[in-house]
């Protein structure tokens, strides 16, 4: 795990990498007199698990140096170490990860420690699922492809449904936006329901799709998704939503206006 220290005081740097050492024994610590340093090193590829940094320093303050680091390595988590309360409010209006007042305590630094996802590589036996921007689909780093666009929509409707259950009418009303007869419709979605199942059987991942009865849905268990983190509270797919959600199709605008109202 790699862990940035930023503050422009020696002695306090000192104390808070001697205090972020104790708290967590496997980390690589680097510190940073300067936001501008902290900014070079991540220019030069270093990507930290943790920033902690102060707030009000001389050249960038930390807000300032916390958008940056965030438009520059989204997955780092922001911890604001400061001596002035009156930041908390700027500080979490960025979305901060969270805010410390010093002096901090090594079971201060261990307790923001627990909220920093561990690196085990859960996530390889799941779909990782992208909703923000523009949908799409991965597998183990690699893009999920689809025999057909429709095919691709209508997993992308069951991903925006999120796990519930939809019956034919309701994939015709949303792919193409008028009824059809009960025959056609089974029809129509039984092709799709055939491309979506044989993409998943090629990475063994079959299970993901739930066809029971006419209806279908997808298991939630399977999939790490964008937007189930953001509904979760998960900060940092907070700060990935950027106010476009599935652009590709224009049923998701209604979800789109629900997460913004959400987030305010």
């Amino acid at each position: 795990m790699l862990i940035f220290i930023i503050d422009d005081e020696k002695s306090v740097l000192e104390e808070l990498e001697e205090t972020v050492g104790k708290a967590v024994n496997d980390a690589e610590i680097k510190t940073f007199s300067r936001g501008k340093y902290a900014l070079d090193a991540l220019e030069e590829g270093l990507r930290p698990n943790v920033v902690f940094s102060d707030i009000e320093m001389p050249g960038i303050s930390g807000i300032e140096l916390a958008v940056k680091i965030k438009n520059i390595s989204p997955s780092s988590r922001i911890v604001f170490i400061t001596g002035y309360e009156e930041y908390a409010i700027d500080a979490f209006k960025i979305k901060a990860h969270g805010y410390l007042l010093k002096p901090v305590s090594v079971d201060d630094i261990k307790h923001e420690m627990e909220y920093v996802p561990q690196e085990t590589g859960d996530t390889q036996d799941k779909l990782v699922v992208k909703c923000f921007g523009y949908f799409d689909v991965f597998y183990q780093g690699k893009p999920l492809l689809f025999a057909r666009n429709k095919s691709k929509e209508l997993f992308a409707y069951l991903i925006d449904r999120e796990g519930a259950a939809v019956t034919n009418g309701d994939v015709a009303l949303a792919l193409w936006q008028e009824g059809a007869d009960k025959d056609a419709e089974h029809n129509r979605l039984r092709v799709l329901v055939n491309d979506i199942r044989s993409t998943l059987r090629s990475i063994g991942m079959e299970e993901v799709l739930i066809r029971r009865h006419r209806q279908t849905a997808i298991n939630r268990e399977l999939i790490d998704c964008d937007y189930y983190r953001l509904l979760e509270g998960d900060i940092d797919a907070i700060n990935a939503y950027k106010g476009e959600y599935m652009i590709d199709y224009s049923w998701a605008e209604m979800k789109n206006a629900y997460i913004e109202e959400r987030l305010g």
